[in-house]
């Protein structure tokens, strides 16, 4: 698996909010894209959704990556094994190891000497 693409330039998404408690009695009911009538409208809102999960689940992946890279830190004395963070993740250990690499180089970014 190819290492997760990040964008340079983050986008600006529509905020996600928290469904009424509504929701949960009416499946239909998804972030009240079902009570626009106007098409226009219900184009724009449902694009701008649309980049703010894309974007959620880029940042999510990022923050999963850190995590199994600090999880699998030699320096840690409860160190996870790759085996073992591909099981808590529901991962295979393959990929396991691929978001560690990828955690591995987000945190060498973050660093002192990154722009």
């Amino acid at each position: 698996m190819a290492e997760p693409e990040r964008t340079e330039r983050r986008l600006r998404p529509a905020p996600l909010l928290f469904e009424p408690s509504e929701a949960a009695t009416d499946p239909e009911h998804f972030f009240d894209l079902e009570s626009i009538e106007d098409p226009l409208e219900l184009l724009v809102r449902a694009t701008e959704l649309t980049v703010a999960f894309r974007a959620a689940q880029e940042r999510a992946v990022e923050y999963q990556a850190l995590a199994a890279a600090q999880l699998a830190d030699p320096r840690r004395f409860d160190r996870l094994s790759p085996g073992t963070i591909a099981e808590r993740a529901e991962w295979t250990e393959d990929y396991a190891r691929k978001m560690i690499e990828f955690g591995e180089s987000l945190q060498r970014d973050a660093g002192p000497d990154a722009d």
